[in-house]
């Protein structure tokens, strides 16, 4: 029965590929949208093998009505096919209901909000790629966000101490 259990799990494919820490870091995400990705073949195979990197200059960016991927790096594997140049910095095109890409073009356009990646994960099979509608942090905001990081941390190292004394 467990190991029927199992298998469910791999098959639904969820779990995670790659999360962009330094989004979190250096930008207030006030929403977050669902995205397909579109690939080509030796792409997903290095994204099964984990390897992706979002990297310093990775975006999202609003072109004629549609949203692309920009900077994120999919290395290829060595085994990858001969008769295919790999670029592993290519834009990319994100898959998005036009509803949402209007509203986020809206948002990007009038607010002055940017599109940041903050996370790439499999689901059913399929690679999605999680965008957020942020505003860039300053770095009074940075230094608030890492004492109270170090606060909660402190915390939680006092709490386990004293839990374990009483």
């Amino acid at each position: 029965m467990a190991k029927a259990k199992a298998k469910d799990t791999e098959k639904d494919g969820g779990g995670t590929i790659a999360l962009n820490k330094r989004a979190r870091h250096e930008y207030h995400i006030d929403q977050r949208y669902e995205a397909g990705i579109a690939l080509q073949g030796w792409e997903l195979k290095a994204l099964r093998a984990g390897r992706i990197n979002f990297g310093d200059g990775c975006y999202a960016i609003v072109l004629h009505g549609e949203i692309f991927l920009v900077g994120a790096s999919i290395p290829p594997l060595i085994s990858a096919s001969t008769h295919v140049i790999a670029e592993d910095r290519r834009t990319r095109k994100l898959l998005l209901h036009r509803e949402e890409i209007d509203r986020l073009v809206g948002a990007v356009e009038r607010k002055g909000y940017t599109l940041v990646p903050t996370a790439m994960y499999w689901k059913n099979n399929k690679v999605k790629v999680e965008i957020g509608l942020a505003r860039g942090k300053q770095d009074h905001d940075k230094r608030d966000a890492e004492k109270e990081r170090e606060w909660s941390r402190d915390k939680q190292r006092v709490m386990r101490a004293h839990n374990k004394l009483g």
